[in-house]
């Protein structure tokens, strides 16, 4: 049975990202994308009041709170794309909500999607103050057990607010097993049986169509974000084959089909025209000395954009700067030429970001960065884009009045270079905001490109294929601006003083540390030393005392090793030991004796012992001295830090002057080239921007339109279908669209978020064991990579299994078979023929006309498609025929699902075609 759940990203919603669905297949949890939010929504402009704007809960809450209760029970995970909206959010379940369960991915989408995070945490860490969650969910959990208790306030601190750490980010990501196109994955542990193989989507490099294959469920096809056509930087999905004519086949018919419908009632405007619009607008806002402000994202769709606009500078020879705003933007780059395989479309070494002309051989420019040296690739090195972690290094380098081009992260303009640059870019007459997404509902993105599109007429909107103009902004928008200042005046003196009480603090306990390390080192070697004097000094004192209480008592010490031992300590003392004359022999005896008298009531009880003297005296027991092992298992004590010590002893030594010299400037070089960040804080300031510039919207997201969705869906053709990520007019479209299509299915769900739909709840599967006689008699017939045979039997149980056994039919009991004989031989004319039933046959497979005309070409009989689902074979074929052409004439006909015709006269054609069409199918004989 399969249980499908979507956490975010539902069908008939506003909110189509993130995506995160639970799918669960009988006892298995998989976890399909893992998406992150915003986290830096507009919430004034949806509406809300700034004063309720605290009193109103995050909209990703329920999500985050239902991924954190599922995070533990998931057994597997699987993302599909390396965006935000698709894994965003892995690095904080991860580290925090112990979402450890195995996960897979291509190696792509774990590169893109590790920059991805790590940009977007770097950018929200860097201007507001992420405090902690964990402690706020423990009080929230509490709250809940004791009903009387308040829950916490959310005025009080950022609560809800899911952002991971660098650090967090590079371990989980470091944990996702990587896997290549087409590669089948069979699990092991509790998800043993399933199968998984990656196949690629479009849309983003390392893009991924998920088939699952469990032995219950069958199969499941998770395939979301697709795009079917071919770009600059990408192939389309392999899903679709034109040339193949239709759907590839190892992903056709599954039994569930997991896709979504966010563009099903949109129709996308030519490629050609966009590319031509982008650019266009690129050139004239350059060629009159303004800029253009194009907002991107950090990792996937930012490289179409990139090969596109060199392309462009090449054929216009144009020498103004491409500023790429991001952090990671040289790192990504760096792995995308390190995994060349991944990317198709126009994208080579021959044509795209090699040298200017665009050729090869000695012309390739190498780039100053020795580490895209150290990689030997010379592709996707674009001459004139320059890369700038901030905007302050750009206008370092640029002044505001020269034309340039500017990509920014992120493309929702929520924080980071984007949103910072736009403050100050919108209020300059005749610049042009470029966007190429829509972004999220509630962003500052998607409030421009609604403003933009409420400014397009009905005809031009973005939905109806055409190309939009641009518009002039005006009005004033007022935007909430996060940073981080420096500290000044007081606070700084503040800070300063707390951070030098807190030194001082933390160097008072580091010399009371090295102080109680003195000390116990110092104690150690004294016991180290005087090990053996102690040891046997204990035991002779120990001897010395029992042999004083046997003389006491009338008894002679007879022990051998005693004796010799005192003998031995006599001699030494009269050999002149002048501190053993001194001592008094009776007082050290009495000094050194182990007997120790209980006192108080428990020296007065009854014990079974009685003596002359009247109450008997209780002693302790006989005091048992533990020898200390201080050697290993080699009779030697390790001492490490000598070893370690004298280890590095040898490395400096064997080390040369020259060597020492470098390593020693290198040390200096690195000290100063580590800028210790000022003391600073976060602060948030409301600005009001007035809007001059103006805004256009070219869709270049690389995704199937409304025409492409319901042409594939029917292809694919599955037995069931589960519709995700996609508003209420769009999922509409689809099921309409489907329903008008008769061989299409009508087992169609669209769940919304949080409702869990059952699939395959009436099916009842048995597991049942094949007896070694029934086994003995199956006749197996191969078709493609399995054999197949016809079983006729009846089922028994034994008393020594659990599991029902499959019997052939015929071991009944003798009487039951004797009865049916004499029934059919009453019921049958005398002197006839007993009446025997012929053994029912199958053939199993579907013919294709193309593969039988290769077929008999391999033994030499010539065959032509003449139309209309007719192959003609044998004589008639020819272009040449003679009068008795049509004798040696097959015709092979389909006229239905699973029927064949074969016409023709009795010759050795008829007969050479009808063995083929059987050797296309698998016949399986009762």
């Amino acid at each position: 049975m399969i249980t499908f759940t979507p956490l975010s990203g539902a069908a008939r919603t506003s909110r189509t990202v993130p995506l995160a669905y639970l799918l669960q297949v009988d006892d298995v949890r998989i976890l399909l994308d893992c998406g992150s939010p915003d986290w830096s929504p507009e919430e004034p402009s949806l509406g809300i009041k700034p004063e309720d704007v605290e009193k109103v809960p995050y909209h990703w809450e329920e999500y985050c709170e239902a991924l954190r209760q599922c995070a533990p029970t998931v057994d597997l995970v699987l993302l599909s794309h390396g965006d935000l909206a698709h894994a965003g959010l892995y690095a904080y379940a991860y580290s925090h909500w112990d979402l450890k369960a195995p996960a897979y991915s291509t190696l792509p989408v774990q590169a893109m999607a590790r920059i991805a995070t790590t940009e977007d945490v770097e950018g929200i860490r860097d201007e507001q103050q992420i405090e902690v969650v964990e402690e706020e969910i423990a009080q929230r959990e509490s709250s809940d057990g004791n009903e009387n208790e308040t829950p916490p306030s959310r005025g009080t601190k950022v609560v809800g607010k899911y952002v991971a750490t660098v650090q967090e980010v590079h371990e989980a990501y470091d944990a996702i097993n990587t896997l290549r196109y087409s590669q089948p994955t069979h699990l092991q542990g509790k998800c043993q049986g399933l199968t998984i193989t990656p196949f690629g989507a479009g849309h983003t490099l390392g893009g991924t169509i998920w088939k699952i294959r469990s032995p219950s469920a069958g199969t499941i096809l998770y395939a979301v974000n697709m795009n079917h056509m071919r770009e600059r930087h990408l192939d389309g999905t392999v899903l679709v084959r034109p040339s193949a004519g239709g759907v590839f086949e190892p992903l056709a018919r599954p039994d569930l089909f997991i896709t979504d419908a966010e563009r099903a009632d949109v129709t996308t405007s030519r490629r050609k025209d966009r590319d031509a619009a982008l650019i266009d607008t690129i050139s004239a806002t350059l060629s009159s000395r303004s800029s253009l402000l194009l907002p991107c994202d950090s990792s996937t769709r930012v490289l179409e954009l990139l090969v596109l606009l060199d392309q462009h500078w090449k054929y216009a020879d144009f020498r103004f700067p491409i500023c790429l705003l991001s952090r990671n933007g040289r790192e990504m780059l760096t792995f995308v030429r390190s995994m060349m395989e991944w990317l198709g479309g126009t994208v080579s070494k021959e044509d795209v970001g090699v040298d200017g002309s665009g050729k090869t051989g000695n012309k390739r420019r190498r780039d100053d960065d020795g580490e895209d040296e150290a990689l030997g690739a010379f592709a996707l090195r674009f001459r004139y884009l320059e890369f700038f972690p901030d905007p302050q290094a750009l206008l370092q380098t640029y002044s505001s009045k020269e034309p340039k081009l500017i990509l920014a992260v992120p493309a929702s303009l929520s924080h980071g270079p984007s949103r910072s640059l736009f403050s100050d870019f919108a209020a300059i007459p005749d610049n042009v905001v470029l966007l190429t997404g829509r972004s999220e509902e509630g962003t500052l993105g998607r409030i421009l490109f609604d403003r933009w599109n409420d400014s397009q007429r009905a005809d031009d909107k973005w939905d109806k294929g055409k190309i939009g103009s641009n518009v002039m902004m005006d009005g004033v928008l007022k935007l909430k601006m996060n940073s981080k200042v420096p500290l000044q005046g007081a606070e700084l003196e503040a800070y300063l003083v707390k951070e030098r009480a807190a030194k001082e603090k933390e160097a008072a306990h580091q010399v009371a540390l090295a102080r109680t390390q003195r000390v116990l080192e110092a104690d150690e070697d004294e016991s180290d030393e005087d090990d053996s004097d102690s040891d046997s000094e204990e035991e002779d004192e120990v001897e010395r005392a029992l042999g004083d209480d046997a003389m006491d008592n009338g008894d002679e010490v007879t022990s051998p090793a005693v004796g010799s031992r005192r003998r031995r300590k006599n001699e030494h003392l009269e050999d002149g030991a002048d501190w053993g004359l001194d001592i008094d022999e009776g007082l050290t005896k009495q000094l050194l004796s182990f007997d120790i008298y209980l006192k108080g009531n428990v020296s007065k009880s009854t014990s079974f012992f009685k003596s002359t003297g009247g109450q008997t005296q209780r002693f302790r027991m006989f005091p048992y001295v533990e020898k200390k092992r201080r050697v290993d298992e080699y009779g030697e004590t390790i001492d490490v830090a000598m070893w370690l010590r004298k280890g590095k002893v040898l490395e400096e030594d064997a080390e040369s002057d020259e060597s020492k010299e470098a390593k020693r400037r290198q040390a200096e070089e690195d000290t100063k080239k580590v800028v210790r960040e000022p003391p600073s804080k976060f602060v948030s300031s409301d600005i009001e921007v007035q809007l001059a510039c103006r805004l256009l919207f070219v869709d270049m997201e690389g995704l199937n339109d409304g025409r492409a969705v319901k042409t594939i869906v029917p292809q694919v053709n599955p037995r069931k279908m589960i519709i995700v990520h996609a508003p209420t007019s769009a999922t509409d479209a689809l099921i309409e669209s489907c329903a008008n299509i008769r061989a299409m299915t009508k087992d169609i769900y669209a769940p919304t978020a949080g409702e869990s739909i059952q699939i395959g709840q009436q099916t009842n599967t048995f597991s049942i064991s094949l007896s070694d006689e029934l086994l003995a008699t199956i006749k197996m017939s191969r078709f493609e990579d399995n054999e197949v045979g016809f079983v006729t039997g009846r089922v028994t149980s034994h008393f020594s299994s659990t599991i029902p056994i499959l019997e052939p039919a015929g071991s009944s009991a003798p009487s039951s078979d004797h009865s049916v004989r004499s029934a059919a031989t009453r019921g049958r004319m005398l002197g006839s023929r007993p009446t025997q039933s012929l053994p029912h046959s199958t053939m199993i497979g579907e013919l294709k006309l193309t593969a039988l005309k290769a077929r008999l070409a391999a033994v030499g009989v010539q065959a032509e498609l003449i139309g209309e689902g007719v192959l003609v074979c044998g004589a008639g074929a020819k272009r040449d025929q003679s009068s008795d052409s049509l004798e040696e004439t097959v015709a092979v006909r389909k006229t239905g699902r699973g029927k064949v015709e074969l016409e023709g006269n009795v010759s050795s054609v008829y007969y050479i075609v009808r063995r083929e069409i059987y050797n296309l199918h698998a016949l399986v004989a009762a």
